[in-house]
This record gives structure tokens, sequence and C-alpha cells, in this order.
């Protein structure tokens, strides 16, 4: 209660500095004369439009992880959709919907996002969607921290998540222009990153595996289950990309199809 008393009096005297210091002791007296009307001098609160904006500031490490983090690292039910361009610093990608209500995302060339001094930018990768499919906010809080690039939720459909990560981190010769088939063949890259993807070992989970070409660059593509997800992974310039769609039992039974035409859409471009 004092911090706020104090915060107060600090912002009163800041928008007229011929006030005078008030002491915490004689604030209730002075309340009306040094707080805005918008103001309640019971709780502090401020009016309805600027609270929003407050409670969106203090959001802290705590709250994330106390909203519920599955293994696969998505947040819980609860999580509210970004609409897209609505949250400071995030780039609009969607395409308009197709005909068949699909949209394609393509990552902005100016969005944010990287491993620090020395790194190339992100080369872009795109992905289909259906149309109800919507951007959620990526925290450094979530498992994979900063190397989770990008979410996508669909309440009816399921979840997906674009992770991005140095080669470095793998092996120390492989360049900037890094390959899949350099990394490995299928079977030591599901076996080395699997677990980053479903948070376990995918010992007995790989359900199938193939590989597949698109415009000279090679993809490799897997079905696990449990948990249900199909994985994509390739590589491009000095990153690993690795490309996770997944839903719960239900969605997978019912939205098998979908679910799969997502995860054959990812390109690096």
């Amino acid at each position: 209660m004092a911090t706020a008393l104090s915060t107060t009096t600090l912002l009163s005297w800041r928008r007229n500095p011929q006030h005078k210091y008030i002491q915490p002791s004689s604030i209730k007296n002075k309340i009306s004369r040094t707080v805005p009307a918008s103001v309640s001098k019971d709780s502090f609160s401020i009016n309805e439009e600027s609270d929003q904006c407050t409670a969106s500031l203090l959001v802290n490490r705590r709250t994330v992880l106390g909203s519920g983090i599955s293994l696969l690292g998505f947040p819980g039910v609860s999580l509210a959709v970004v609409k897209q361009g609505l949250l400071a610093g995030r780039i609009p990608g969607l395409s308009e919907p197709d005909k068949q209500g699909w949209r394609t995302y393509r990552r902005p060339d100016e969005k944010s996002g990287g491993h620090g001094v020395g790194w190339s930018p992100i080369i872009p990768y795109t992905f289909s969607v259906p149309q109800e499919w919507e951007e959620v906010p990526v925290s450094i809080a979530d498992l994979g921290g900063t190397e989770i690039d990008l979410r996508f939720v669909s309440p009816k459909e399921g979840r997906l998540f674009v992770i991005v990560a140095p080669v470095l981190r793998f092996s120390d010769d492989l360049g900037d222009n890094a390959t899949i088939e350099k990394i490995g063949p299928p079977d030591k890259v599901i076996n080395a990153f699997g677990p980053e993807m479903i948070g376990e070992n995918v010992e007995g989970k790989v359900l199938s595996s193939s590989v597949a070409e698109h415009e000279g660059r090679t993809y490799y593509q897997f079905e696990l289950e449990p948990p249900h997800i199909f994985i994509t992974a390739t590589a491009a310039g000095n990153r690993l990309y690795l490309f996770g769609v997944t839903g719960n039992g239900l969605q997978w039974k019912r939205h098998y199809n979908d679910l799969k035409k997502i995860s054959e859409s990812f390109r690096v471009v």
C-alpha cells in the first residue's frame, strides 16, 4: 500500500512540480486533491481502458509459468489468440484465404528474432493453414525458449510451432550453408531433435518417416504417437528448422488429413 501511495504522490508531483512533497500519513486527507478523477480513492483503480494496458504490462514470467504449459510447450486453453497485427512488435504474415479457405503464412522479412551478434537474418519459411488458425504469442518462458520462433493455434483442429536453432548447437563444421543431409540421416535427426519437440524420448514412438525434396531442398517428415504429432525438419543457412503440428486425440481423429497437409506444406524459401 505504501508503494502505491508513494507512486501516486510522485505522479502528482511530476504533473505539477510546484506541489510540495506530501507525507504518506497525510495523503488520506489530501487524496481528493492529488489523485486524478479517474482514480478510485479506495483502490487506486484506473479507468477500464488504461487498466487493460497496465494489466498487460504486469504479466511476468511467474504468471506465464502458472498458466499451464504442456510438454509440447503450448499455453493452456485460456490463452487468448492474438489477432494479426494487434500485438506490439508482431508483423502480420498471413495471406487472404484461397478458394478452399486456406491461408499461407510467410515469415515477414521485418520480423525480429535471431540468435545474437554474428548471426545472419533468419531465412523466411512458409506454410498453409485453414482460415480459423491464428498466431499466438511466444514467450521466453516457453519450453524451447528463444529458439521457438512462432506458434499458431486452432481451438478446433490443433496447434503448430516452429523452432529455428543454430546449427552450431549440433556441429561446428557445417558452415553457413547447412543442409539436413549434412546434419544426418532421418533416424539420427529424429532421435536427436525429437525429444526437443515432444519433451521426451522418441524411442518406439516413430510411426513413419519419409524424405521429400522441394526446389532443391530436402525435408525429413515424421509421424509420432504418442503424442500425436507431425514433424518436418530441414536446414538452411546456418540454422536447423523444425516444424511441429499436433493435436489431442479427438482433434487428431477428426482433422488428421488437414494436420498432415499443414505439416507437408512447410517450406524454407
